[in-house]
């Protein structure tokens, strides 16, 4: 399991029209990456205090700004890639359904 924690946190899709869940601990660095690699739709909160990965998720998706179906979606495929197991997370049915495609990658999401 991944001991690091991030300070910043939010989606964004990139060229290709993959919306994936993005963790940094520098705001504005990771605007000017996701800018200059071409991203739209970058929405990126601070966080109070430094979470894992695993706290973000839970809190991204019950936060208002990530209740759109590509923003639970990614959160959703995130969490059955990376925090399945034995520390399974739960997450709240939302008062809007969600349908989850789950596309794989052999890139790691940073």
């Amino acid at each position: 399991m991944d001991n690091r924690t991030f300070k910043v946190a939010g989606i964004s899709t990139d060229p290709k029209g993959s919306t994936k869940i993005r963790f940094a601990n520098d705001y504005v660095a990771r605007i000017k990456i996701l800018n200059m690699r071409k991203h739209t739709e970058v929405n990126l909160v601070e966080l109070a205090s430094p979470m894992s990965k695993k706290e973000i998720c839970e809190f991204l998706a019950s936060h208002d700004k990530f209740q759109s179906e590509a923003a639970q979606t990614a959160i959703q495929s995130f969490v059955k890639r990376n925090l399945s197991g034995d520390n399974v997370m739960v997450i709240e049915e939302t008062s809007a359904p969600v349908e989850a495609t789950v596309t794989t990658s052999t890139t790691e999401q940073a």
